[in-house]
C-alpha cells in the first residue's frame, strides 16, 4: 500500500514542478489607472496640501514604489510608499497654466514604468486689477459741456472670465463738498464724464478723484470674492475763462475832502479786479456820470482826484456830498467778445474849512435869511421890574449865524456893557444858528424906581478863529404891583354846631395888610371854590365880608354831608388880594369843626333782599345784609337788627359792625332746622334797623327767602306710558312705537330713561337673549325699532322692555333712580312661515277586506309657526296614484278624503276611505295630502307630503285556533296580540274572531283570523308566521297559556299530513342515493389511479425500447408520450381514450392530486424494484424529476463505447398528469 501512494505523490510533484517555473517566469510589471493621463489643480491650492494620488495595479501584488521626474517635479512631492502627491511649491495660473510632469511605478521586479502626465492649472481670483496710466492728471475749461470726456484711464486684471472683468468707480470726490460728489462719473471703459457744470470762481479750480478698479468677482480659497486694485488719484485742473464781469474789491467808496483841498490832490483810490481770476487782465477807470461834473478826475491807477473849485457852503443841499459814477473796465473782451465792465457809484464828502464869523439877524428861526445885507448890530426890548430870574426880555428878535460845520461853526455868546451884571445870554454856546434870549439874572438890579432903561452888548465869538460881532440891546423897564397882602395867622381854627341857624357868625378875627399904596394897596377878601364840602347844597354855606372879613354860615349845616375821613372837620380857604396891576393875593386856610348830632336813621343797602338756600341743609350761611348810619360819632351811629314775619324761627339774623357807621347782619339757618321746598318754597320776612334814637324810629326792609329745590326725589315712571304696544313682525313697522314718560317733583331734574333688561318670552316661556337687540330704548324714552326685519314672532312672541328713570341731576346723598317699570311690546304674527309636516315612522296598510267607507286608513300631522288664522291649517287630496307590483301607476280620484282636526297645538288630518277597494288589486296607493294655512290677509302658504297605503291581499289572512270560545279569546286579545307582535315584530290586524261549529275533530273551539304585516307594506303567510313563532320559545310558550292549538285550519293541516309523510319518504330515499353515488365515485377513482400508475410504468418501459431520434409528428400530450393522433401511442399502441386521460378535466382538485402520481413517484428502469417516495408535508419544496426524462437520461453507453442518443421534448412533462 506504501508503493502506490510514494508513486502518486512523485506524479504530483512532477506536475506541480513546471506549474511553479511557469509562475516565477511570468512576473508582470504594474500597470498605471488608465485616468493617470491629466490632473487639474486649482492655483490657489497650498502649498503642503493634497494635490492628487499616483494609482496603479500590479497582478503579482507587488509592493508598488512610486515617483515623479522632469524639469517641472519640483512643485510636488510624492509619498514613494503610497503615491500620494502634495504640492511642493505654489502654482500660478498666470505664469504656467499647463504643463507636463513624468511619473513613475515600480514593483521591483520590473523595470520602471513611466508615463508622462499633463498638469492643467486652473485660475483662482488671486490678481486685484491694475491701472496702467502712468500720469493721472487732466487740464479741462471750465466752460467744458455737461458729457465732455474728461479723461480715461485703464486697468488690466491677468484673471479670467469674471475675476478678470475690470469695473471703474469713483470712491470720492476733493472737495467733498455737495454738489461736486456727482460732477463726475466713470464709463464702463474708464472714461470720466463731466456730469455737471463747472465754475472755476463759483465752485472749485481744482478736483482730486479717487478711482478705483475691481474685478467681478471669482473664487479663491473656496470663497467667492473680489479684487480691488490699490486707489489712484486723479488731478483735475480747472482752467478759467474770460466770461466774467470784473467787480469792485468793495461794495461802497467814500471819502472826504476839504473845500480848501488844491486841485490835483488825491482824495481816494477804488480798484476793481478781474472776476475771471486765472486770467485778471488789466482795468481801464473812467468816470461815466458825476452830481456836480468837473470838480473832480480820475487817473489810469483809480485815484480820483481834485479837478475844480469846492465850496462846501454851496453844497449844502446835496448834503455836502459830491457822488461820481467810476467804471471799471477789462482791457481785454470776454468770450461773447464784449467789453466786461463794472460801474459803481463813489461818494465824496467836502468837509468844512473855519472861513467866516458868527453874525446877528433881526429875525426868529425857521424863517430868516442869512445874507450879508441882512446883518444887525443894535436890538431893542422890554421887561418888568423884578422881574424873575432868567425871564425873557420880550419884543427881543436875535439870531446869530455861523455858516462854518462843526467846531468851525460853534460860537460862544457873553454879555458886556454899564448893566452886564444884570442880565445873561442864552445860550451860552451854540452852532450854526441859533435864537438868542437875553434874561433877567439879577431881579434887584431891574428896580423901575431905580432905572427905567438899562444897555447890555452880546459878543458872538468862533471858539475855533477868536473872531467875534457886537450887538447892543437896549432894555426898557416897566412898573409893577410887587407886594402881597399878608395876613396876622397863618392858621385859623374854629368850631360850629351843625344845627346852628343861618347868619350866625364863626369868627370876626380874620385880617390882612398890604404895604404897597394906590390900588395895589387896597385888599378885598373872599372864599375860594373846593373848600373841601361835599358837592350839593352845601358848596356854600359859608361867606365871608369882602372889606372886614367876618365868616358867617349862609344855611344849615350838615355833619353828614362831610366826608367821613375828614372827622367833621371843613377847611375854608379865605383870599384877600390888592387891586394893583397885576393882582396880588395872600391864601390862609380856616378850620371848622361841625360837631355831630344824632339826626339820621340807619338805612339799609338794599330795600329788598332776595336769598336762596338748599333745601335739607342745616346750619347753612342764607345771606348777608348791611345798613348804615351817616352820623359821624360812635354815640349815633350804632346799629341793632332784629327779624319778624311768617317763619322768621327757622332762620337766626346775627349783627356785626364792620366800620364807624356800618354794620352787618348774617342771616342763618339754625343747626337743627332744614327746610324743605316741597312744604315752603318762599319765606318773606322783616329786617329792622335801629340805633339809641330818643324817638324811637327804626328803619326796615324785606327779605326774601327762596328755598332751592335739592334734587333729593327720585322719578317716577308714568304708568301711562307703560302701556303694552304691539308690533308686527318681519320688518312690517319701523321708527318710534312708543315713548316712555318720567316725572320727577325737583325743579332741575334732568332725567334720563334707561333701558335695565330685555325679557324675551314665548308662550310665556322665556327664551334668553334671542330679542335683546330688536328694540332700543333713547334717554328721552323713545323706544324704536332697532332691528325691524330680526323680529321674529315665531321666536318671542312677547318683548318685556324693562325700563328706569335716572335723574342726572340728583343729590349724591339721594336715590337717582326710579322703581323699574315694564314696557310689553305684543309681536303680531304676519303669515310668514309654511305649514310643515311633523315627522311619523308609521305605515299604513289597507286590508281592503277589513276597511269600510268613512273608516280612517291613515294620518298625518302638521303644524305651523303663525300665530291664529297665519297658523290655521286645512288638509286636502292633492294626488291619489296607486302603483302596482309590476311598477305601472294608475291615478285613482275620489277614493280618499281627508278631515281637519286640533289637538294640543297639532293640526292632524286624518285620511277616510270614501268607497271600497278593490280587493284583487295588489300594490300600493300614493296619497298625496296638501296642507295650506289661512291667512286673514296676504295669500296662503301651503306643504304636501306623500304617503304610502300598502294593501295586503286576501292570501295573507292567517288563522289560528284556541281552545278557548271566542268570548275568552276576546278578553285575553290585548296579551296574545302582544305575544304575537314579541314573535313576529309586526303589526297585527284582526279581521274577526268565531267560534268552531263542528267539533267532531276540532282541536279547538274558536279561531282568529288576522293579517301580519311589516312596516314596508309586506305579510306573513302561515308559513312564514309558523317558523318565526317556533323560533321564539317565550312567544311560544305564552301563546300556548292563552289557549293557541293549531296555526292554520284543521282541515288544512289534515290535508296537508300525507304531503308531509311523502315528503319525508322521497328524501330519506334521495339521501341513500347519494350515499350510493358517492361510495361508487371513490371506488371508480382508486382503480383509476392504480391504473394509471400501472400504464405509466409501461409507458417508461415501451420509451426505453422507441429507436433514438423518433419524433411523431402528432401533437402530444403534456407530460407523456401520448399523441392525438387516433391509436398513435408509439409506447402503448392505444388511443388515448384508453389511458383514460380524458377523465382529468371532470375531476375534482383533489382527485387531480391523487391521479398525479408520476409527481411524487420515481421508477427504477433498470430494475423496476423502487419504492415511491414521498417528502413529509413541511419538508422545504424540490424541484420534482420529470419521469419520462429521468428514464430516458439514464440510458447505458453502447457496447462501442457511444452514448445512445436520445431527445428530450421540453414540452412533455408527466407532472402535468
Amino acid at each position: 500500500m506504501v508503493l502506490p501512494d510514494m508513486m502518486a505523490w512523485l506524479w504530483l510533484s512532477c506536475f506541480l514542478f513546471p506549474t511553479l517555473m511557469v509562475s516565477v517566469a511570468a512576473n508582470v510589471a504594474p500597470v498605471f489607472s488608465g485616468n493617470m493621463t491629466r490632473v487639474n489643480l486649482p492655483e490657489d491650492l497650498p502649498v503642503g496640501a493634497e494635490a492628487f494620488w499616483l494609482v496603479a495595479q500590479d497582478r503579482d501584488q507587488d509592493p508598488l514604489t512610486y515617483g515623479i521626474s522632469g524639469q517641472l517635479a519640483y512643485f510636488f512631492s510624492v509619498t514613494p510608499a503610497t503615491g500620494e502627491v502634495k504640492l511642493a511649491s505654489p502654482l500660478d495660473y498666470e505664469t504656467l497654466y499647463l504643463f507636463t510632469i513624468t511619473i513613475s511605478v515600480s514593483d521591483g521586479h520590473n523595470n520602471p514604468v513611466q508615463k508622462e502626465m499633463h498638469v492643467i492649472v486652473e485660475d483662482r481670483n488671486d490678481n486685484a486689477p491694475v491701472f496702467q496710466n502712468t500720469g493721472f492728471s487732466a487740464k479741462i475749461n471750465e466752460t467744458l459741456p455737461v458729457g465732455s470726456l474728461v479723461f480715461s484711464v485703464m486697468a488690466k486684471d491677468p484673471d479670467t472670465e469674471s475675476a478678470g472683468a475690470v469695473v471703474y468707480s469713483i470712491q470720492a470726490v476733493i472737495p467733498s463738498t455737495g454738489d461736486s460728489q456727482h460732477l463726475f462719473r466713470i464709463l464702463p471703459n474708464g472714461s470720466i464724464i463731466l456730469n455737471g457744470n463747472l465754475s472755476y470762481n463759483n465752485k472749485s479750480a481744482f478736483y482730486q478723484l479717487e478711482l478705483e478698479a475691481c474685478d467681478s468677482g471669482g473664487i479663491y480659497n473656496n470663497s467667492f470674492i473680489t479684487q480691488c486694485s490699490s486707489p489712484v488719484f486723479l488731478s483735475i485742473s480747472v482752467v478759467d475763462q474770460p466770461d466774467l464781469d470784473p467787480q469792485f474789491i468793495r461794495e461802497f467808496y467814500s471819502a472826504s475832502v476839504a473845500e480848501d483841498a488844491p486841485q490835483g490832490t488825491s482824495v481816494l483810490k477804488v480798484e476793481a479786479v478781474d472776476s475771471d481770476r486765472g486770467i485778471n487782465s488789466q482795468m481801464i477807470y473812467s468816470i461815466s456820470n458825476s452830481t456836480r461834473p468837473g470838480l473832480f478826475d480820475i487817473r489810469p491807477d483809480g485815484v480820483i482826484t481834485v479837478s475844480g473849485s469846492l465850496d462846501r457852503e454851496q453844497l449844502l443841499e446835496e448834503d455836502e456830498e459830491v457822488k461820481v459814477q467810476v467804471t471799471a473796465t477789462e482791457t481785454h473782451q470776454n468770450i461773447y467778445g464784449q467789453d466786461a465792465k463794472v460801474s459803481i457809484w463813489v461818494t465824496l464828502k467836502v468837509t468844512d474849512v473855519n472861513d467866516h464869523k458868527p453874525e446877528f439877524y433881526n429875525c426868529s428861526l425857521p424863517a430868516c435869511t442869512f445874507t450879508p445885507q441882512d446883518t444887525q448890530v443894535n436890538f431893542t426890548g422890554y421887561v418888568d421890574e423884578h422881574a424873575s430870574t432868567r425871564i425873557p426880555i420880550d419884543d427881543l428878535t436875535m439870531v446869530v449865524y455861523d455858516p462854518d460845520k462843526g467846531s468851525n461853526g460853534t460860537f460862544l455868546l457873553s454879555t458886556k456893557g454899564p448893566d452886564a451884571e444884570a442880565f445873561s445870554v442864552s445860550p451860552e454856546r451854540a452852532a450854526g444858528s441859533v435864537d438868542v434870549q437875553v434874561l433877567v439874572r439879577a431881579p434887584a438890579l431891574v428896580d423901575y424906581e431905580r432905572q427905567t432903561v438899562m444897555l447890555v452888548q452880546v459878543v458872538a465869538t468862533d471858539s475855533v478863529s477868536g473872531n467875534s460881532s457886537v450887538a447892543l440891546v437896549t432894555i426898557y423897564i416897566r412898573d409893577v404891583n410887587d407886594h402881597r397882602p399878608t395876613f396876622t395867622h397863618s392858621l385859623y381854627n374854629l368850631s360850629v354846631s351843625e344845627n346852628s341857624p343861618d347868619g350866625t357868625v364863626v369868627t370876626n378875627s380874620i385880617h390882612a395888610f398890604d404895604p404897597d399904596t394906590g390900588d395895589g394897596g387896597r385888599i378885598t377878601y373872599s372864599l375860594l371854590p373846593g373848600n373841601g364840602l361835599l358837592p350839593g347844597p352845601y358848596s356854600h354855606n359859608f361867606s365871608v365880608d369882602p372889606d372886614k372879613g367876618i365868616l358867617r354860615n349862609l344855611g344849615p349845616l350838615d355833619r353828614e354831608a362831610i366826608e367821613p375821613a375828614l372827622g367833621g372837620r371843613v377847611v375854608l380857604t379865605v383870599l384877600v388880594a390888592d387891586c394893583g396891576v397885576p393882582v396880588l393875593s395872600t391864601e390862609v386856610n380856616i378850620t371848622i369843626n361841625v360837631e355831630d348830632i344824632n339826626d339820621n336813621l340807619p338805612v339799609f343797602n338794599q330795600s329788598i333782599y332776595s336769598f336762596s338756600v338748599k333745601e335739607r341743609d342745616p346750619g347753612e350761611l342764607v345771606g348777608v345784609l348791611k345798613a348804615w348810619d351817616v352820623d359821624q360819632t360812635e354815640a349815633n351811629n350804632r346799629i341793632s337788627f332784629s327779624l319778624s314775619g311768617s317763619g322768621a324761627n327757622n332762620f337766626v339774623l346775627r349783627g356785626s359792625v364792620l366800620e364807624a357807621g356800618w354794620a352787618e347782619g348774617r342771616l342763618w339757618l339754625p343747626s337743627d332746622v332744614s327746610l324743605d321746598y316741597e312744604t315752603q318754597p318762599f319765606f318773606n320776612l322783616t329786617v329792622s334797623a335801629e340805633n339809641p334814637d330818643p324817638h324811637g324810629r327804626e328803619a326796615t326792609a324785606e327779605i326774601l327767602v327762596a328755598v332751592e329745590d335739592v334734587n333729593d326725589e327720585p322719578p317716577t315712571l308714568d304708568s301711562a306710558s307703560l302701556r303694552g304696544v304691539r308690533v308686527a313682525e318681519n320688518g312690517s313697522q319701523r321708527g318710534l312705537v312708543a315713548k316712555v314718560v318720567a316725572r320727577d317733583v325737583d325743579t332741575m331734574a334732568q332725567l334720563e330713561i334707561q333701558l335695565v333688561n330685555v325679557i324675551c318670552t314665548k308662550a310665556g316661556v322665556n327664551v334668553g337673549s334671542l330679542c335683546r337687540g330688536w328694540f332700543s330704548v333713547s334717554a328721552n324714552g323713545s323706544v324704536f325699532i332697532n332691528q325691524s326685519e330680526a323680529i321674529d314672532y315665531e321666536t318671542c312672541d312677547l318683548v318685556t322692555l324693562v325700563v328706569r328713570a335716572c335723574d342726572l341731576t340728583t343729590d349724591l346723598r339721594f336715590q337717582a333712580y326710579s322703581d323699574n317699570g315694564s314696557l310689553a311690546i305684543t309681536i303680531e304674527d304676519t303669515n310668514d312661515n309654511k305649514p310643515y309636516f311633523l315627522p311619523d315612522n308609521k305605515t299604513f296598510v289597507i286590508i281592503p277586506e277589513l276597511v269600510v267607507p268613512n273608516q280612517q286608513v291613515a294620518s298625518v300631522q302638521a303644524k305651523d309657526d303663525d300665530s291664529g288664522n297665519n297658523g290655521a291649517i286645512l288638509f286636502s287630496i292633492f294626488q291619489v296614484d296607486f302603483i302596482a307590483k309590476d311598477g305601472t301607476t294608475t291615478p285613482f280620484q275620489g277614493f280618499f278624503r281627508v278631515s281637519t282636526s286640533l289637538e294640543d297645538n297639532v293640526f292632524i288630518g286624518n285620511i277616510e276611505l270614501v268607497t271600497n277597494l278593490d280587493s284583487t288589486l295588489q300594490g300600493t296607493y300614493q296619497v298625496t295630502v296638501q296642507a295650506r294655512d289661512r291667512p286673514s290677509v296676504g295669500p296662503a302658504q301651503e306643504a304636501i307630503i306623500t304617503l304610502n297605503l300598502f294593501t295586503v291581499d286576501q292570501s295573507y289572512r292567517v288563522r289560528l285556533q284556541f281552545s278557548m270560545n271566542k268570548e275568552e279569546v276576546g278578553a285575553n286579545m290585548e296579551e296574545i296580540t302582544a305575544a304575537l307582535i314579541q314573535a313576529t315584530r309586526t303589526t297585527v290586524y284582526v279581521v274577526s274572531i268565531q267560534d268552531i261549529e263542528s267539533m267532531t275533530r276540532a282541536r279547538g273551539r274558536s279561531y282568529l283570523d288576522a293579517y301580519f304585516v311589516f312596516s314596508n307594506g309586506s305579510a306573513l303567510t302561515l308559513d312564514e308566521l309558523s317558523v318565526m313563532i317556533r323560533n321564539d320559545q317565550d312567544s311560544l310558550t305564552w301563546l300556548l297559556q292563552l289557549g293557541l292549538v293549531v296555526l292554520g285550519s284543521q282541515e288544512s293541516q289534515e290535508s296537508d299530513l300525507p304531503k308531509l309523510l311523502s315528503s319525508v319518504i322521497i328524501g330519506l330515499g334521495v339521501a341513500l342515493l347519494l350515499v350510493i353515488v358517492i361510495m361508487t365515485v371513490a371506488l371508480v377513482c382508486t382503480r383509476k389511479s392504480y391504473h394509471r400508475k400501472l400504464r405509466a410504468m409501461k409507458a417508461a418501459k415501451e420509451a426505453r425500447r422507441t429507436a433514438a431520434g423518433v419524433m411523431p409528428s402528432a401533437s402530444a400530450i403534456p407530460g407523456t408520450n401520448m399523441y392525438t393522433t387516433e391509436r398513435a401511442n408509439p409506447m402503448l399502441n392505444l388511443p388515448t381514450k384508453d389511458l383514460n386521460f380524458e377523465s382529468l378535466s371532470s375531476s375534482s382538485d383533489l382527485d387531480h392530486m391523487s391521479l398525479n402520481s408520476l409527481d411524487d413517484n420515481s421508477v427504477d428502469l433498470e430494475k423496476d424494484k423502487q419504492k415511491t417516495k414521498k417528502e413529509p408535508l413541511h419538508s422545504p419544496v424540490e424541484l420534482d424529476t420529470e419521469p419520462l426524462g429521468a428514464v430516458l437520461s439514464g440510458r447505458k453507453v453502447d457496447t462501442d463505447g457511444q452514448q445512445e442518443l436520445s431527445f428530450t421534448n421540453a414540452g412533455l412533462d408527466t407532472t402535468d398528469l
